[in-house]
Protein backbone atom coordinates (compact mmCIF):
# COMPACT_ATOMS: atom_id res chain seq x y z
CA UNK A 1 0.00 0.00 0.00
CA UNK A 2 1.50 3.49 -0.69
CA UNK A 3 0.38 6.56 0.71
CA UNK A 4 0.43 8.31 -2.71
CA UNK A 5 1.68 8.72 -5.99
CA UNK A 6 4.36 10.92 -4.62
CA UNK A 7 5.61 8.33 -1.82
CA UNK A 8 4.89 5.68 -5.33
CA UNK A 9 7.68 7.48 -7.11
CA UNK A 10 10.31 8.29 -4.73
CA UNK A 11 10.01 3.82 -3.88
CA UNK A 12 10.97 4.02 -7.38
CA UNK A 13 13.75 6.30 -7.39
CA UNK A 14 15.19 4.35 -4.59
CA UNK A 15 15.50 0.96 -7.41
CA UNK A 16 16.79 2.81 -9.97
CA UNK A 17 19.33 5.63 -8.60
CA UNK A 18 22.52 3.45 -8.50
CA UNK A 19 21.76 2.24 -12.11
CA UNK A 20 23.94 4.19 -14.71
CA UNK A 21 21.22 5.76 -17.20
CA UNK A 22 22.48 8.01 -20.30
CA UNK A 23 21.19 10.88 -21.10
CA UNK A 24 17.52 9.79 -19.19
CA UNK A 25 14.20 10.93 -20.43
CA UNK A 26 11.32 9.98 -17.79
CA UNK A 27 7.73 9.88 -20.23
CA UNK A 28 4.52 9.75 -17.57
CA UNK A 29 1.23 8.91 -19.08
CA UNK A 30 -1.40 11.43 -17.49
CA UNK A 31 -2.34 12.50 -15.46
CA UNK A 32 -2.08 10.13 -12.78
CA UNK A 33 1.21 9.29 -14.04
CA UNK A 34 2.60 12.48 -13.99
CA UNK A 35 2.51 12.81 -10.22
CA UNK A 36 5.10 9.48 -10.23
CA UNK A 37 7.05 10.76 -13.15
CA UNK A 38 7.82 14.44 -11.84
CA UNK A 39 9.89 12.62 -8.72
CA UNK A 40 11.11 10.09 -10.70
CA UNK A 41 13.09 12.47 -12.61
CA UNK A 42 13.82 14.66 -9.77
CA UNK A 43 15.26 11.59 -7.99
CA UNK A 44 17.00 10.71 -11.22
CA UNK A 45 18.52 13.95 -12.93
CA UNK A 46 15.70 13.14 -15.97
CA UNK A 47 13.90 15.02 -18.04
CA UNK A 48 10.46 14.88 -17.63
CA UNK A 49 8.01 14.52 -20.85
CA UNK A 50 4.51 12.87 -21.07
CA UNK A 51 3.09 10.33 -23.93
CA UNK A 52 -0.16 10.85 -24.59
CA UNK A 53 -2.31 7.64 -25.12
CA UNK A 54 -5.91 7.04 -23.72
CA UNK A 55 -7.98 4.10 -23.00
CA UNK A 56 -10.83 3.04 -25.41
CA UNK A 57 -14.05 2.76 -23.17
CA UNK A 58 -16.35 -0.26 -23.46
CA UNK A 59 -20.12 0.60 -23.97
CA UNK A 60 -22.18 1.47 -21.33
CA UNK A 61 -18.76 0.24 -19.40
CA UNK A 62 -16.52 3.29 -19.35
CA UNK A 63 -14.33 1.85 -16.52
CA UNK A 64 -13.62 -1.18 -18.70
CA UNK A 65 -10.97 -0.41 -21.15
CA UNK A 66 -11.38 -2.27 -24.68
CA UNK A 67 -7.71 -0.82 -25.79
CA UNK A 68 -6.31 2.27 -25.95
CA UNK A 69 -5.10 4.66 -28.96
CA UNK A 70 -1.95 6.77 -28.85
CA UNK A 71 -0.87 9.96 -29.74
CA UNK A 72 -0.09 8.77 -33.04
CA UNK A 73 -3.81 7.47 -33.86
CA UNK A 74 -2.47 3.51 -33.47
CA UNK A 75 -4.66 1.38 -31.57
CA UNK A 76 -4.05 -1.59 -29.23
CA UNK A 77 -7.54 -3.53 -28.46
CA UNK A 78 -7.28 -5.95 -25.48
CA UNK A 79 -7.87 -9.61 -26.42
CA UNK A 80 -11.78 -9.69 -24.82
CA UNK A 81 -12.77 -7.10 -26.96
CA UNK A 82 -14.02 -8.98 -30.23
CA UNK A 83 -16.34 -11.32 -28.18
CA UNK A 84 -18.04 -8.14 -26.85
CA UNK A 85 -21.18 -8.20 -29.28
CA UNK A 86 -22.02 -5.06 -29.16
CA UNK A 87 -18.71 -3.66 -29.80
CA UNK A 88 -17.80 -3.39 -33.43
CA UNK A 89 -15.49 -1.42 -35.77
CA UNK A 90 -17.66 1.45 -36.25
CA UNK A 91 -18.15 1.93 -31.99
CA UNK A 92 -14.58 1.25 -32.22
CA UNK A 93 -13.54 4.05 -34.77
CA UNK A 94 -16.42 6.83 -33.06
CA UNK A 95 -14.18 5.76 -29.55
CA UNK A 96 -10.82 6.15 -31.36
CA UNK A 97 -12.08 9.74 -32.25
CA UNK A 98 -13.49 10.80 -29.04
CA UNK A 99 -10.44 9.75 -27.27
CA UNK A 100 -8.27 11.40 -30.07
CA UNK A 101 -9.72 14.79 -29.69
CA UNK A 102 -9.23 14.45 -25.83
CA UNK A 103 -5.02 14.04 -26.29
CA UNK A 104 -4.99 16.88 -28.68
CA UNK A 105 -6.44 18.85 -25.58
CA UNK A 106 -4.14 17.93 -23.38
CA UNK A 107 -1.38 17.99 -26.19
CA UNK A 108 -2.03 21.82 -26.37
CA UNK A 109 -2.42 22.60 -22.37
CA UNK A 110 0.96 20.47 -22.00
CA UNK A 111 2.87 21.94 -24.94
CA UNK A 112 2.31 25.28 -24.16
CA UNK A 113 4.43 25.10 -20.57
CA UNK A 114 6.73 21.86 -22.11
CA UNK A 115 8.04 21.56 -25.68
CA UNK A 116 8.56 17.83 -26.48
CA UNK A 117 11.71 16.11 -25.72
CA UNK A 118 13.90 14.34 -27.63
CA UNK A 119 13.23 10.11 -27.91
CA UNK A 120 15.60 9.19 -30.11
CA UNK A 121 18.77 7.40 -28.83
CA UNK A 122 18.20 7.82 -24.99
CA UNK A 123 17.55 5.52 -22.22
CA UNK A 124 13.59 6.35 -21.88
CA UNK A 125 11.86 5.35 -18.56
CA UNK A 126 8.12 5.07 -19.06
CA UNK A 127 5.72 5.39 -16.21
CA UNK A 128 2.45 5.69 -14.73
CA UNK A 129 0.30 4.83 -11.48
CA UNK A 130 -0.33 1.15 -12.18
CA UNK A 131 -0.82 -1.17 -14.39
CA UNK A 132 -4.33 -2.52 -14.78
CA UNK A 133 -5.19 -3.45 -18.32
CA UNK A 134 -1.94 -2.35 -19.57
CA UNK A 135 -3.60 -0.58 -22.91
CA UNK A 136 -2.43 2.46 -22.16
CA UNK A 137 1.02 1.24 -21.78
CA UNK A 138 1.12 -0.67 -24.66
CA UNK A 139 -0.04 1.98 -26.51
CA UNK A 140 2.49 4.41 -25.19
CA UNK A 141 5.70 2.24 -25.85
CA UNK A 142 4.85 1.32 -29.21
CA UNK A 143 5.25 5.41 -29.90
CA UNK A 144 8.34 5.55 -28.07
CA UNK A 145 9.87 2.28 -30.04
CA UNK A 146 8.60 4.01 -33.07
CA UNK A 147 10.98 7.21 -32.01
CA UNK A 148 13.83 5.33 -31.44
CA UNK A 149 14.56 5.21 -28.10
CA UNK A 150 18.08 3.17 -27.25
CA UNK A 151 16.64 1.33 -24.39
CA UNK A 152 12.75 1.52 -22.68
CA UNK A 153 12.21 0.81 -19.39
CA UNK A 154 8.95 0.47 -17.70
CA UNK A 155 8.95 1.85 -14.27
CA UNK A 156 5.34 1.67 -12.31
CA UNK A 157 4.79 0.95 -8.39
CA UNK A 158 2.29 -1.69 -9.35
CA UNK A 159 0.28 -4.08 -11.61
CA UNK A 160 -1.23 -6.92 -12.28
CA UNK A 161 1.07 -9.80 -13.30
CA UNK A 162 -0.30 -11.24 -16.41
CA UNK A 163 -0.44 -7.38 -17.73
CA UNK A 164 3.29 -6.73 -16.60
CA UNK A 165 4.28 -10.01 -19.04
CA UNK A 166 2.61 -8.61 -21.42
CA UNK A 167 4.34 -5.63 -21.26
CA UNK A 168 7.81 -7.94 -21.91
CA UNK A 169 8.71 -8.25 -25.56
CA UNK A 170 8.01 -4.30 -25.52
CA UNK A 171 10.15 -3.30 -23.24
CA UNK A 172 14.00 -3.62 -22.51
CA UNK A 173 13.49 -4.02 -18.63
CA UNK A 174 10.33 -3.56 -15.95
CA UNK A 175 10.59 -2.87 -12.48
CA UNK A 176 7.17 -3.16 -11.08
CA UNK A 177 7.48 -2.78 -7.11
CA UNK A 178 4.04 -4.63 -6.48
CA UNK A 179 2.62 -7.21 -8.41
CA UNK A 180 -0.41 -8.56 -6.56
CA UNK A 181 -2.12 -11.92 -7.13
CA UNK A 182 -5.44 -10.36 -6.24
CA UNK A 183 -5.79 -7.15 -8.33
CA UNK A 184 -9.26 -5.11 -8.98
CA UNK A 185 -8.06 -1.89 -9.45
CA UNK A 186 -4.66 0.10 -9.15
CA UNK A 187 -6.59 2.71 -6.16
CA UNK A 188 -6.52 -0.51 -4.39
CA UNK A 189 -2.69 0.11 -3.76
CA UNK A 190 -2.88 3.86 -2.90
CA UNK A 191 -4.38 5.53 0.57
CA UNK A 192 -4.46 8.64 -1.46
CA UNK A 193 -5.65 8.30 -5.06
CA UNK A 194 -7.00 11.61 -5.86
CA UNK A 195 -7.57 12.29 -9.57
CA UNK A 196 -5.31 14.69 -10.86
CA UNK A 197 -6.37 18.02 -12.50
CA UNK A 198 -5.13 19.64 -15.99
CA UNK A 199 -3.60 22.61 -13.41
CA UNK A 200 -2.24 20.25 -11.42
CA UNK A 201 -0.17 18.56 -14.51
CA UNK A 202 0.48 21.40 -15.42
CA UNK A 203 2.41 22.15 -12.41
CA UNK A 204 3.90 19.00 -12.40
CA UNK A 205 5.84 19.21 -15.93
CA UNK A 206 6.70 22.79 -15.16
CA UNK A 207 8.32 22.87 -11.88
CA UNK A 208 9.33 19.16 -11.29
CA UNK A 209 13.10 20.57 -11.50
CA UNK A 210 12.53 22.47 -8.04
CA UNK A 211 13.67 21.49 -4.42
CA UNK A 212 12.97 17.80 -3.09
CA UNK A 213 9.92 16.43 -2.42
CA UNK A 214 8.52 15.43 1.38
CA UNK A 215 9.38 12.13 0.35
CA UNK A 216 12.84 12.92 -0.79
CA UNK A 217 13.60 15.22 2.32
CA UNK A 218 12.58 12.21 4.38
CA UNK A 219 14.89 9.24 2.83
CA UNK A 220 17.71 11.59 2.55
CA UNK A 221 17.14 12.19 6.22
CA UNK A 222 17.21 8.35 6.80
CA UNK A 223 19.89 7.85 4.73
CA UNK A 224 22.43 10.11 7.09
Amino acid sequence: MFIDREEAGWKLVERLRNERLEKPLVLAIPRGGLEVGAVLARGLGAELDVVLARKLRAPHQPELALGAVSETGEVYLNHFASAMTDVGDAFIARERERQLSEIARRRAIYRAVRPRATIAGRTVIVTDDGIATGATMIAALHVVRAAGAREVIVAVPVGAPDRIDALRPLADRIVCLQEPAWFWAIGQFYRDFAQVSDERAVELLRDYGLPATKWERGAAVAAH
